[in-house]
C-alpha cells in the first residue's frame, strides 16, 4: 500500500458514510481463524494507548488464534495495526442487530473500492460470515 494514512482514512470514511463499523489490520500479523467471544481478563493494547488495560469478561472482542484483534467493534489493536510496512491489509466490516448481510457487504465493497482509489491495490476476496458458518 502505497499511501498508508489515506488507506486508513479511506475505510474510517466508507465507515462513517455506511454506519457500519469497518477495522483494517495488518495480514502479516495476523493468525487466523478469527473469533467472536467475550473477553477473558486479557491484556489489551489499542492503537495509540501508552499501555495495555484490562478486558473484562463483558467486552465482546474480536481474536485470532493468538491475540486479541479488536475490542468488539470499536478498538483495533496497535500489534496488528495497518502500518508504513504494510503489503496486505484484511478489511473487517461488522454486523450488528439491524444490519443486513447486504448492507454488510455493501460496506466493505465501498471500503475496498475508497482504498483501492488512494492506495492502489486489488481485492483478493470477500467473505461474509454469520454466526450459522
Amino acid at each position: 500500500m502505497p499511501n498508508i494514512s489515506t488507506a486508513v482514512d479511506a475505510y474510517n470514511l466508507a465507515s462513517m458514510q455506511t454506519i457500519v463499523p469497518i477495522s483494517g489490520f495488518d495480514e502479516e500479523r495476523l493468525r487466523p481463524p478469527f473469533h467472536l467471544r467475550f473477553a477473558k481478563n486479557e491484556a489489551f493494547t489499542g492503537i495509540g494507548m501508552d499501555k495495555p488495560m484490562l478486558q473484562t469478561e463483558r467486552m465482546l472482542v474480536l481474536t485470532d488464534e493468538k491475540q486479541v484483534l479488536c475490542i468488539y467493534p470499536y478498538r483495533d489493536s496497535d500489534h496488528s495495526k495497518i502500518a508504513l510496512q504494510t503489503q496486505n491489509a484484511v478489511i473487517i466490516g461488522y454486523g450488528a442487530p439491524g444490519i443486513s448481510q447486504e448492507q454488510l457487504k455493501e460496506a466493505v465493497e465501498i471500503t475496498l473500492e475508497y482504498i483501492k482509489r488512494v492506495s492502489g491495490g486489488e481485492k483478493e476476496t470477500l467473505k461474509i460470515f454469520t454466526k450459522s458458518t
